[in-house]
C-alpha cells in the first residue's frame, strides 16, 4: 500500500485516539455545573470528585492531539500549511480554551477559597465547551469542502466556516463529547453522584440519537461514499445499545459503546475526505493525499519511528488507566489542603 495512504489511515486513527480519550475529558469539564446537587459544600465535594476522576489521565490524553498535529506536520506539510492558515482564528480559540483548562485543574486545589474554585470551574467549563463545539465545526468543513485556490490555500473566510452543516457538526461533536464524559463519570464514581450521572446519560443518549443521526445522515447523502453507510449504522446501533446498557446499570459496556460511535464517527468524516486531504467546496481545487505527501523516504522514517514508539506510548496510557481504574465517592474527599489568601500575602510580604 502507498505509504501516503498508510499515514492518512494512523493520522484518522491518532484523531480517533484524541477524540475518544479527551472526548470523555470535555464532558467531564462540561458537567461542573450540571451534575452536582445538594448545598455548597456538598457540591464543591461532587466538583472535586468529577475533577479528580480525570485528574490522572487528562493531560496524557491531550498527547493525542500533539502526536496528530505533530504526524500531520511531517507527513502532509502542505495539509498541515492550509489547515493551520485557513482555520487559524478557531485553531488559537481551542488552543487559549486548552491551555486555560488545563491551568484551571492543576491549580484549582492549590488555594483554599471558594471564589477561586468558582472561578478555575468556570474556565474549566468553558475550556472544555470551546473545544467540543469548535472541532465539530472544523472537521464538518472538512467533509463539506474548503474553497481553496489553485495553491491549495484557503480562501472563503472566517464566516464561511460557521456554515449550518458545520455547526450541526458542532453540536453533534459536543452531545456526543458530553455523553461520553457522562458515562464515563457513572463508571468512575459511585453513590448519588453515580446515580444521577445515569439519568443525565439516558437522556443525552437519546439527544444524541437526534442530533448525531441527522448529522450523520446528512454527510451520508450528500458527501459521503456508498461503504460508510455501515459506519453510520454502526455507530446508530452503538448509541441503542449506550442506552440499553446504560440502564442496565453496566456502566463499562456503555463507555465502550460509546467509544465506538466516536469512532465512527470519525471514520466517517475521514472516508468522506478521502482521497483528498481537503475536499473542494462543491467541486472545486481540492488537494489530495498524493500532493499533499512529504517523499517517501520521509515517510518511511515516519513508519519505522511509529512503529517503535506508538505501542510503548500505550502500554503506557494503559497502565495508568489500570492503576487508576477505582471507582470515587464524596466520602474519598478530604478537607482542602491548599493555602488561603492571607498565608499567600503573608509569605510574599
Amino acid at each position: 500500500m502507498d505509504l501516503a495512504i498508510v499515514w492518512f489511515v494512523i493520522i484518522a486513527i491518532l484523531w480517533t485516539g484524541y477524540f475518544v480519550l479527551e472526548g470523555f475529558d470535555f464532558g467531564v469539564g462540561m458537567l461542573m455545573s450540571l451534575l452536582p446537587r445538594g448545598d455548597a459544600a456538598h457540591r464543591e465535594k461532587e466538583r472535586r470528585v468529577l475533577v479528580n476522576s480525570i485528574g490522572p489521565v487528562w493531560d496524557g490524553n491531550e498527547v493525542w492531539l500533539i502526536t496528530a498535529v505533530g504526524a500531520t506536520f511531517a507527513a502532509f506539510p502542505e495539509w498541515y500549511a492550509t489547515l493551520l492558515s485557513g482555520f487559524y482564528l478557531p485553531l488559537l480559540a481551542i488552543l487559549v480554551a486548552l491551555i486555560v483548562r488545563g491551568v484551571a485543574f492543576e491549580y484549582r486545589g492549590k488555594i483554599s477559597d471558594a471564589v477561586w474554585a468558582r472561578r478555575c470551574d468556570i474556565a474549566i467549563q468553558v475550556g472544555s465547551w470551546t473545544p467540543a463545539i469548535l472541532w465539530g465545526v472544523l472537521f464538518a468543513n472538512l467533509v463539506r469542502g474548503l474553497q481553496l485556490d489553485d495553491a491549495h490555500q484557503y480562501v472563503g473566510g472566517l464566516s464561511a466556516l460557521f456554515n449550518p452543516f458545520a455547526l450541526l457538526g458542532g453540536l453533534t461533536t459536543l452531545v456526543l463529547f458530553l455523553l461520553h464524559g457522562t458515562v464515563f463519570v457513572a463508571l468512575k464514581t459511585d453513590g448519588a453522584i453515580r446515580a444521577r450521572a445515569r439519568r443525565f446519560a439516558g437522556v443525552l443518549t437519546v439527544v444524541a440519537l437526534a442530533v448525531a443521526g441527522v448529522w450523520a445522515g446528512w454527510t451520508q447523502i450528500a458527501f459521503a461514499p456508498a461503504w460508510t453507510w455501515a459506519v453510520v449504522i454502526v455507530g446508530g446501533l452503538a448509541l441503542i445499545g449506550v442506552l440499553r446498557t446504560n440502564r442496565a446499570g453496566r456502566e463499562g459496556y456503555a463507555f465502550g459503546l460509546s467509544a465506538v460511535t466516536i469512532i465512527a464517527a470519525v471514520v466517517l468524516i475521514f472516508g468522506s475526505m478521502f482521497p483528498d486531504v481537503l475536499p473542494g467546496l462543491d467541486g472545486g481545487s481540492a488537494l489530495s493525499i498524493a500532493e499533499a505527501a512529504s517523499t517517501p523516504y520521509t515517510l518511511t522514517i515516519l513508519t519505522w519511528v511509529a512503529v517503535v514508539l506508538t505501542p510503548l506510548v500505550i502500554l503506557y496510557q494503559g497502565w495508568t488507566y489500570w492503576v487508576f481504574r477505582r471507582r470515587l465517592t464524596v466520602d474519598h474527599i478530604p478537607a482542602p489542603a491548599g493555602l488561603t489568601w492571607k498565608k499567600i500575602k503573608d509569605s510574599a510580604f
